[in-house]
């Protein structure tokens, strides 16, 4: 673990953080809301807090060290998107789907959570390319 990594995870952990309330504290609010009976209280949930920042500290550590063990020599930007994309089909996509085979949740939703943590994936995987991009030359 070098300095390069430590900077780069915490990036991926305020970025994927920050994320992940607008996509689900924000923009899925109201379609949680309407299946408030799946999940805890907004104030029940308030005590596992810290559970949710040990799991984003987990994930962006892991996705760093899944980067910082594939980067390529090649333009960071699309390896970046390329990235991404490979951890939204590996993670996002297929959890998803999962869940609504085990959860009545409104397909709509579905749709929506795929699209916007997709999304989210993609912009990590953008900045961890940017992170490890090699430097500028003169």
């Amino acid at each position: 673990m070098n300095k390069k990594f430590l900077i780069a995870w915490i990036v991926i952990f305020i970025v994927w953080f920050a994320g992940s309330f607008v996509v689900h504290g924000v923009l899925l609010h109201d379609d949680y809301a309407k299946s408030a009976s799946l999940f805890r209280t907004e104030a029940d949930s308030q005590s596992y807090f810290p559970l949710m920042i040990l799991a984003h500290l987990i994930l962006s550590g892991a996705l760093v060290w899944i980067y910082s063990r594939g980067v390529e020599s090649s333009p960071w930007l699309p390896q970046g998107i390329r990235f991404g994309v490979a951890i939204a089909l590996l993670t996002v996509v297929p959890t998803y789907i999962i869940y609504y085979v085990v959860q009545p949740m409104p397909g709509m939703t579905v749709v929506k959570q795929i699209i916007f943590d997709g999304t989210l994936t993609l912009i990590l995987g953008v900045v961890a390319a940017f992170m490890y991009r090699s430097p500028a030359r003169a």
